[in-house]
């Protein structure tokens, strides 16, 4: 998320939504989502740590965008500190994510 806010207000001057009360009135009229101005403001001013889905879709409706225009993947970052390996430490392939699910007949729900 670290260019999210530069992407945002990117998004926002090519449609020319130049201030946070109007980002705020497009989100209610056309997102259906009542923000504060203090959530809209900090939205176009500090960088979130997490934004919700429900927010991200508004934003997308209100400004006619997608969620890459607003939205970049970081692939480079590494796992966590303290992620637990994918496979068990004794090297017989059978780690959590080679046995999640496996003989229920479950998967992934879609997306």
């Amino acid at each position: 998320m670290a260019v999210f806010r530069w992407r945002l207000r990117m998004a926002a001057a090519q449609r020319e939504v130049w201030t946070g009360a109007q980002l705020r009135r497009l989100l209610a009229d056309k997102g259906g989502l009542e923000l504060s101005a203090a959530s809209v403001s900090a939205l176009l001013t500090r960088q979130p740590s997490q934004v919700k889905l429900e927010t991200l879709a508004a934003l997308c409706t209100a400004l006619d965008c997608t969620a890459n225009d607003l939205l970049e993947l970081d692939t480079s970052a590494s796992a966590p500190a303290g992620a637990a390996p994918a496979e068990d430490p004794k090297g017989t392939g059978r780690g959590k994510t080679a046995a999640a699910g496996r003989g229920r007949g479950r998967a992934a729900p879609p997306f």
